[in-house]
């Protein structure tokens, strides 16, 4: 086998999270967490109308895929000035929500091991949500047990970049000490995480965990257990 390593997406590939079509409503209450509690601290100086028009201005990433931090929008959304509140409790504010809704795939931890028992290396690799801290996405990783299955665990908080930018996949090459065609990556998003690791010359497979979408180019597996025979494909 050519490869070395497999490299995991992180939401929806081995925690389910939200989908697409869930976010605004998800987004709703996490800016919803963090502005009760700006009002009981008497921090709270944008009215309601004005806090749609504000959070929608935040909406959709850079066109570039730098990242934009959680801890600025948040700031710029509620005209917070520096030192007024402690970013990190603001940012578990936010993702206190999305955190909630996670549950680990039956299917993980029983792949994780297959592909250990292989001799392949273990990285994950995700973009957070509306550029919320890697701390906090570690933390996650320890919560549901994958931290102590990898071997490198990158976000893209941590070199600035956003999926499906070069960057953070090179990021997370570097800590495992490998070449892009040494690994294939596997995730639920084909621009992120099939586009993206293809254009710096990394095998890429898709998982379609529902069977909703269609894939024009794509062979989609439906679970992990389908991964290593896809792999072997290579």
């Amino acid at each position: 086998m050519k490869h070395k390593a497999v490299i995991f997406d992180l939401g929806n590939t081995l925690v389910s999270y939200y989908t697409n079509e869930q976010w605004p409503a998800i987004l709703e209450q996490s800016i919803g967490e963090v502005a009760r509690h700006l009002r009981q601290r008497g921090l709270m100086r944008v009215d309601p109308g004005e806090l749609a028009a504000r959070v929608q201005a935040e909406r959709g990433e850079s066109a570039d895929h730098r990242v934009k931090p959680l801890e600025e929008r948040l700031g710029r959304i509620f005209k917070l000035e520096p030192g007024e509140a402690e970013p990190v409790e603001l940012c578990r504010l936010f993702i206190k929500p999305i955190f909630s809704l996670a549950r680990r795939y039956d299917d993980v931890l029983p792949t994780l091991d297959d592909v250990r028992r292989r001799g392949l290396r273990i990285g994950i690799l995700s973009n957070t949500s509306w550029g919320s801290p890697a701390d906090l996405w570690r933390e996650e990783l320890h919560r549901h047990g994958l931290h102590a299955m990898a071997d490198a665990a990158a976000f893209c908080r941590d070199c600035g970049w956003r999926k499906p930018a070069p960057q953070p996949f090179q990021f997370l090459l570097g800590k495992l000490g490998l070449a892009a065609g040494q690994c294939v990556f596997v995730g639920d998003d084909p621009r992120w995480d099939i586009d993206g690791p293809r254009a710096i010359g990394m095998d890429a497979v898709l998982i379609d965990r529902t069977g909703s979408a269609q894939f024009a180019d794509e062979r989609p597996i439906r679970s992990l257990a389908e991964l290593m025979a896809r792999v072997g494909e290579f």
